[in-house]
Parts: C-alpha cells; sequence; structure tokens
C-alpha cells in the first residue's frame, strides 16, 4: 500500500470526537503505520504489523477501536496487553487522551502491584478499555473479576518482547479465553516463528503492514547518560540543572503523574517550571509553550503525547528522567533540542535494570553513549559562585551604587566590635545567597558501585543473549537465606518466584541469587539489610494465590553457585538453584521484567485510568 504525504486523520475516517482529541494533542498528519493500519481496523481486519515502537502504533490501534466501541455498553470491550508496567501505564494515558471527548469512555490499566481491591472497584464500573500486563489480566480471568464476553478487539503490544520475557504461554492462555468473534491486531518489531505460531492459530487472514525504522543519529547534540543506582531521581535532577549551563530545558517523563510531581519538585526549589501533559485543553498547552518561547518560563515537563509537534529554538537541553520504552522515541525527544544550528545537550537518567533499553539505544544510534557522574557538591558550589559572580557584574553595570556605599558606615558595628568592608561584605554576602548555599558541605563517601553493578554488561556488544564468562558470587555474608511458602508443589517455577520478588521489591532481578524449589517451600537468597516494611510486604505477596511467609534462615553459604542443567535432581533434591546476578543473561528467557502479577511502583502511577472514583491523577 502507498502512503500519501498530504493525508490527514479526517481522511482516514475518524469521528469527530476522535479528530477533536487529537487536534488537542498536536497530532497534525497520520504516520506511515497510522495511515495503512486505520483504514484495515476500522474495516473490521485483522491487523499484523511489524514496527518499532515510536512509529505511532499507539494511535495506529487505538483510534480505529474506539471509534468502533459502544459507549453505551459498560463492560471491557478493548482490550490491550503490554509486556511491561510502564507500557501499559503509557498505552492507557494515550487512550485516555485520545478519548477525552468521548465522556462515557472509561480506561482501566491492570498490572502486578497495584492493590487488587484498587483494581476491582475500577472494573466493577464497567470500563470498556482495558490495558494490562499478561499476568496480572490472566489472574483475573481465572478469578472470574474480569469479563471478556463482550470484547471486539484485541491487540498484542510489543509481541516480541512478551516472547522474550517468557510471557507467550500466558499470552496463549488469555487468546484462549476471549470469544471466537473479536478483532486482533498484533505489533512486533520481529516476527520470530513463536509469534508467527500465534498469528496462524489465533488470527483472522490478517492484513500485513510492514514500516521501516526511520531513526537517525544526531551529531550536534551531546549525549551522555547517568545510572540512578537507587538515588533519588528529583534531587539528581536538580544537581545536573544546576551543573548544566542552559537556556531552556524539557524534562521527558512517562505519566501524567510524573509531569505533575516533578513539576512540583522543580517550583520548591525555586525553578520555573511547568508541566505539559495530555489533560491540558489546548488554550493552557498554547499559552504553557508561548510561555516558554518569550522566556517567561525556563523548564517545561512533558510525556512524549504531550511534547508531540513542540519546536522551541530555546530549548538547550533535554532530559530524560524516564528512559524512553524504544530507540525512536529517544530520537524524537532529544531532538527537541539541537534547533536552529545551536549545539544540544541531553542527559538519559538509567535505571539498574534498565540496561537493556541503554544497550537498544546504542545500537540503533550506532555509538556508545557515555557515562557520567553525578555532579558533586564541589561542582555546584562552584557553579553556584558563577552565576553569584554574573549578579553582582550586573548589577556593577546597571545600578547606581553611591546611596548603598553611604549606607555601609552606618550598617557596620562601631566601637570595639568595629568591622573592616571585608568582614562586612562577607556576612552581606552570606546573607544574600539566602537557601542556595555558595558553599556545600562535601558529599558522603558512597559504596563502590561495583558491588551492584556488573559493568561487564556494557562490553558485551550486540550479543545480548550470550552468557558471559561465570563469576564467582558476592562474598556470603552480603547475602541472607530465606524460606518461602510456595513450591514445586504448587505449579511453581523459578521464574514466577523471580518475577514476584523482582517486581514487588522493585528491584534487579541481579541482585536475587541461589533459588531452589522443594516439595511444598523454596528458598531464596537475597542480599542483606533489606528493608524490614519491604521483607514483611514479601510476606504478604502472593505467589500461585499462596502467600509467602518470607522467613529469615540465616546467612547464605559460602560455595559459588552451581548452574544446574535441565533442572535434573535426585529424587526428595532441590530443583533450580539459577544464578541470576550476572546482568539480564538468563537461561529459558524467563526475566519477567514487569510482570508476573506483582509489580510494585514507586509511584503507583498505574491506577485506573480517567473518569474513574478510583483514579489517581
Amino acid at each position: 500500500m502507498t502512503t500519501e504525504t498530504d493525508m490527514t486523520f479526517a481522511d482516514l475516517g475518524l469521528s469527530a470526537p476522535i479528530l477533536t482529541a487529537l487536534n488537542d494533542l498536536g497530532y497534525e498528519k497520520p504516520s506511515p503505520i497510522q495511515q495503512q493500519c486505520i483504514p484495515f481496523l476500522l474495516n473490521g481486519n485483522d491487523v499484523l504489523g511489524m514496527a518499532q515502537t515510536g512509529s505511532g502504533k499507539t494511535a495506529a490501534f487505538s483510534l480505529p477501536l474506539l471509534h468502533n466501541l459502544d459507549e453505551s455498553l459498560k463492560a471491557p470491550q478493548i482490550l490491550v496487553l503490554a509486556p511491561t508496567r510502564e507500557l501499559a501505564v503509557q498505552v492507557a494515558e494515550a487512550i485516555e487522551d485520545f478519548s477525552k471527548h468521548l465522556p462515557k469512555v472509561n480506561v482501566v490499566a491492570l498490572y502486578g502491584g497495584q492493590r487488587y481491591d484498587v483494581q476491582l472497584r475500577a472494573l466493577r464500573q464497567g470500563p470498556q478499555v482495558v490495558v494490562g500486563t499478561p499476568g496480572r489480566l490472566l489472574d483475573h480471568l481465572n478469578r472470574g473479576t474480569l469479563d471478556l464476553s463482550k470484547l471486539k478487539g484485541l491487540v498484542l503490544d510489543e509481541a516480541d518482547e512478551m516472547l522474550r520475557m517468557g510471557f507467550i504461554e500466558d499470552v496463549e492462555n488469555i487468546l484462549s479465553k476471549i470469544p471466537a468473534e473479536h478483532q486482533t491486531a498484533l505489533f512486533s518489531a520481529t516476527m520470530p516463528e513463536a509469534i508467527r505460531r500465534i498469528t496462524r492459530r489465533f488470527m483472522n487472514d490478517p492484513k500485513e503492514v510492514r514500516i521501516q525504522s526511520s531513526v537517525t543519529t544526531r551529531p550536534d547534540i551531546s549525549q551522555s547518560y547517568w545510572m540512578t543506582f537507587g538515588a533519588r531521581k528529583n534531587e539528581a535532577l536538580i544537581r545536573f540543572l544546576e551543573a548544566e549551563d542552559f537556556d531552556a530545558a524539557i524534562i521527558f517523563v512517562r505519566t501524567k503523574n510524573a509531569t505533575l510531581e516533578v513539576a512540583e519538585a522543580l517550583e520548591r526549589n525555586g525553578y520555573n517550571s511547568a508541566a505539559l501533559n495530555g489533560d491540558m485543553n489546548q488554550s493552557l498547552r498554547e499559552q504553557t509553550l508561548e510561555r516558554l518561547k518569550n522566556g517567561r518560563l525556563d523548564i517545561l515537563i512533558a510525556t512524549d503525547v504531550a511534547a508531540r509537534g513542540l519546536d522551541v529554538d530555546r530549548i538547550s537541553l533535554v532530559v530524560n528522567y524516564d528512559i524512553p520504552m524504544d530507540s525512536e522515541s529517544y530520537v524524537h525527544r532529544i531532538g527537541r533540542t539541537g534547533r536552529a544550528g545551536r549545539a544540544g545537550r541531553a542527559i538519559l537518567f538509567v535505571d539498574n535494570r534498565e540496561r537493556r533499553l541503554l544497550r537498544n539505544i546504542e545500537r540503533t544510534m550506532k555509538m556508545t553513549i557515555p557515562e557520567v557522574e553525578l555532579p558533586n557538591a564541589e561542582l555546584i558550589s562552584q557553579r553556584r559562585q558563577e552565576k553569584f559572580a554574573q549578579q553582582i557584574a550586573q548589577q556593577l553595570e546597571t545600578s547606581n551604587l553611591d546611596q548603598y556605599r553611604a549606607l555601609l558606615p552606618k550598617l557596620a558595628p562601631q566601637g570595639e566590635e568595629a568591622l573592616d568592608m571585608e568582614t562586612l561584605a562577607a556576612v552581606l554576602l552570606k546573607m544574600a545567597q539566602g537557601e542556595r548555599a555558595l558553599i556545600l558541605p562535601p558529599d558522603p563517601v558512597r559504596r563502590p558501585r561495583r558491588e551492584f553493578n556488573d559493568r561487564d554488561d556494557r562490553r558485551r556488544g550486540d550479543n545480548d543473549r550470550e552468557r558471559s564468562p561465570r563469576r564467582e558470587r558476592r562474598d556470603a555474608g552480603e547475602m541472607d537465606l530465606y524460606r518461602i511458602e510456595v513450591g514445586r508443589d504448587d505449579g511453581v517455577e523459578v521464574r514466577h518466584i523471580v518475577g514476584a520478588i523482582a517486581n514487588e521489591g522493585d528491584i534487579s532481578s541481579r541482585y536475587i541469587g541461589n533459588i531452589k524449589l522443594y516439595g511444598s517451600h523454596s528458598t531464596i537468597e537475597l542480599p542483606k539489610g533489606m528493608p524490614t516494611d519491604l521483607l514483611s510486604h514479601f510476606t504478604r505477596t502472593r505467589i500461585m494465590n499462596k502467600p509467602l511467609n518470607m522467613q529469615l534462615v540465616g546467612d547464605a553459604q559460602s560455595q559459588p553457585f552451581r548452574e544446574r542443567r535441565n533442572n535434573s535432581r535426585r529424587d526428595g533434591q532441590p530443583q533450580g538453584g539459577r544464578r541470576f546476578n550476572n546482568g539480564d543473561q538468563r537461561r529459558g528467557n524467563n526475566d519477567r521484567g514487569g510482570e508476573r502479577g506483582n509489580f510494585r511502583g514507586r509511584n503507583n502511577e498505574g491506577t485506573p485510568r480517567r473518569r474513574s472514583s478510583t483514579h489517581n491523577q
């Protein structure tokens, strides 16, 4: 199918409320994948799309399915499966934006880690659109709390990623539980045989759409990344903003909640900033962008959707506060700087468990992004002093100081406590600094990061699935052994335990040691010093609907990890014992990533979506 560069969304036959929402969001012309997919889906065809994330496929499947939706029917009619909590929240918020002028449409996101009672309340309100991760969706289907009898449209987003993360069995289970009469759209960057098998089994003569990636490099933009390592991102953001010399900046986050939270944090620290998200009407959006253009606003905090079409020459700094889920979105983000022949600067915040996303960006852009350290107190002090000196220079050039020179003798103490002018200037300088101290105390000495950060995975190159040479495990004194009350007899596998612990605790699976499965229980090694409240939370966490009841056994044994081949065991002996502290490389592609029922978010961002009483913006 040929694409037409002058095609508009109105030409595609979408309804007026959807077109109004697109106009509010700054959408002008449909992307190639939207031009091809929307007519097929409007016509009721199944669609098989091969395209990278960032090509506009969320709108490509959301818009036509929303167009065909029955607003008066309070039951799930659209189901979207996403591999991770982050993507599920992102897709749900995008669909919220697209349906903002469809007042009867409710959207809910379901993923592990969010309380069931919150999700049950939202489901009882009859949302027409449900977005979720496979594990939590399957849990609701098995419990009978998610009714898909009225389902009209099913979307598998990033199917190859779900395969890589080990979710395909869950996906197939979900597909086997939905009505035969429905429309399916499957999107995948690659098409391995397991995905082809799903298309043959569950799709009806799908129309194939293939879109080539349009990612280009940006040599005019200086790029670097910073590993968060548990540091508080808002505090780090403020340090980077103080250390960087910029005219205006845009900070990219994943969710609407985050735009507000980061904006509030910056305002508290004296920055002239504003949030830009899909909840803003067009008038307020235009006012905000105008303030940014004319210099009355210096920092914008935005989601990818809200920043669509943003073109402001004075933006010289882009901060990726939340790493994008794909390479194309990263290129689009940093492309907001380096405009009009100016040099640009881009900083990327990367959590340890997001290294794979960083490697994907580097491979796609054919470059290695250098790592930077968090600006230290000495550098921040230097920057503050430089800015203060600039303010003094400006006052010397523009102000009449004669009256203030005459005032100095009156301010200085007289008699025995008389001060020389230098001491008086120092006192006034200390007073003038206000809450932003010009001399900061040194930063506390931090533990070496290598204890929880294997740098070898930065040198693995493109072969992500090759296993690195075996390393000796950390000292046994760094790990504790815990007993959990689920085992083989409950149908539990090692991947289920890894997913629950990693996601409930919001920790990387690299910090999880040996896991051994017995009949009625299992053992797991975790780093020493786990917070008491987190261990208490693990105790209540459920796998296969059974609480873990986690109990400390003692120090882990000092022998190195031994990998058991084919999970072989003798009767009565434990199986498993896999090693997980070597990056993301685990045999069997069982990395549950943002999944297996229990993904605990830092900010509880995935609460039910708009127009639900449980929605938390």
